[in-house]
C-alpha cells in the first residue's frame, strides 16, 4: 500500500470503529420513545428521524448555491467552480447516494423493531449525521480524509441493511 491508502484505510476503520462505538452508546443510553407500540407509530417516527439526516444534504446544497452566487461559477457552464464549490458538489452527490439507502433501510428496519428497540433509529441518525458531518470536514481539510466519514455512513448503512435482510430471511 502506498502512504495514500494507507491514510485512507487508517481513516476508514477509525470511521467505522467510532461509528459502531457510537450506535452501541446510544442505544444503550436513549431512552425508548414513547408511543411506539405500533408498527405506524414506527414508521412515522422513522420518517421525522430521515427529516433530521437529510440536513447535511440540505446545508451542503445550501453551501454549493451560495458558492456558485458569490463566483463565476453562478453560471454552471462556465465550469468556473473554485475547489470549495467542487467538493462541496461532491459531497451533495454522495450524500443524496447515502440519505437514499439509509431511508430504505431505516423506513424497513422500523417495521422489524419493536417499540423498545425503535431507539435504534434514532441511534443510527445521529451517527448517520455526524458521520456526513465528519465527511463533510474531512473533505474540506484533505481529500483522503473523507474516509472517516464516507466509511462509517456506507458501513452504517450496510449493516441496516444486511440487518433487515437478517430479519427477513430468519
Amino acid at each position: 500500500m502506498n502512504k495514500d491508502q494507507k491514510t485512507v484505510a487508517i481513516g476508514a476503520a477509525g470511521g467505522v470503529i467510532g461509528m459502531i462505538a457510537l450506535v452501541v452508546l446510544l442505544f444503550q443510553l436513549l431512552p425508548a420513545p414513547a408511543g411506539m407500540e405500533y408498527v405506524i407509530a414506527r414508521i412515522i417516527f422513522t420518517l421525522w428521524m430521515n427529516v433530521l439526516a437529510i440536513l447535511p444534504l440540505f446545508a451542503g446544497t445550501a453551501a454549493v448555491a451560495n458558492g456558485r452566487f458569490m463566483t463565476d461559477a453562478i453560471d454552471p457552464l462556465r465550469h468556473a467552480e473554485n475547489r470549495a464549490i467542487e467538493i462541496d458538489s461532491w459531497f451533495v452527490d454522495n450524500t443524496l447516494q447515502q440519505n437514499v439507502i439509509f431511508f430504505v433501510g431505516t423506513m424497513a428496519l422500523s417495521t422489524l423493531l419493536d417499540a423498545e428497540s425503535v431507539k435504534f433509529i434514532l441511534a443510527l441518525t445521529i451517527a448517520f449525521i455526524l458521520a456526513r458531518i465528519v465527511f463533510w470536514i474531512g473533505f474540506r481539510i484533505n481529500p483522503l480524509y473523507r474516509a472517516p466519514g464516507m466509511a462509517a455512513t456506507a458501513y452504517l448503512n450496510l449493516g441496516t441493511l444486511l440487518s433487515v435482510l437478517y430479519c427477513l430471511v430468519f
